[in-house]
């Protein structure tokens, strides 16, 4: 090109020095969810996993966002290891999710991955509580912050801040996904009476025969 350039007459411009200058890194702002709205002018930027998502403006008095917030990571990882145990006993052929705790209606046994377990109700009971009571006791003692660290960061890794913002975001994004994958979990069996497994299973082998909209409650006209 620049021969051809050159035999036309033209001006063919040297390349320019590329010594001595600085490299800048651009980093996108993350989207709203709702593409072209504008962000609530009461969430700040700052808050890890804002994306502008508050239609009802329920986090326009401070005291209420603090506390939607701790609530919103709690709340995912609750789902997160209700999530990952729905799952791990149907893998193992312990049964599905909703039958697990049908013994403390039906007057069974309690089991854990199919060993009985020597108590009763009320003493599974009393240990949650207090076992619950302890850790609510910790995190208060250290200000009630949802990341206290310490006891509860036994690998360490919010010791480095370079990388405690990174491990945030993915936590509350793998938090959302769960409790939307548990919601999931109780409309599938309401509808079909199967676990995740189990559907997921069928839905592999029949795409076109075993989805939402064939098993005659998700799609009632289907």
């Amino acid at each position: 090109m620049a021969l051809t350039m050159r035999a036309l007459g033209a001006k063919v411009a040297a390349p320019r020095s590329v010594v001595g200058r600085r490299a800048v890194v651009c980093r996108a702002k993350a989207g709203n969810w709702l593409p072209g709205s504008d962000a609530p002018e009461w969430l700040s930027t700052a808050d890890v996993g804002n994306y502008g998502f508050d239609p009802l403006g329920l986090g326009k008095e401070a005291s209420s966002l603090k506390r939607f917030t701790e609530s919103e990571v709690i709340h995912g990882r609750w789902a997160m290891l209700g999530v990952a145990g729905s799952l791990a006993v149907e893998l193992l052929g312990y049964g599905n999710w909703f039958d697990a705790p049908l013994w403390a209606v039906n007057g069974g046994t309690p089991t854990w991955f199919g060993i009985e377990v020597p108590f009763d109700l009320n003493a599974l009971l009393a240990f949650e509580f207090v076992a619950m009571a302890a850790a609510e006791g910790q995190r208060n003692d250290a200000g009630g912050v949802i990341y206290p660290g310490g006891a509860f960061d036994p690998l360490g890794f919010a010791k480095d801040a370079s990388k405690s913002g990174e491990l945030k975001l993915k936590e509350i994004k793998n938090g959302r996904l769960a409790m939307v994958a548990f919601l999931g979990f109780v409309a599938q069996h309401a509808a079909t009476g199967k676990g995740p497994i189990a559907a997921l299973g069928e839905h592999l082998s029949n795409p076109w025969g075993a989805n939402f909209a064939t098993n005659g409650i998700s799609v009632p006209f289907f």
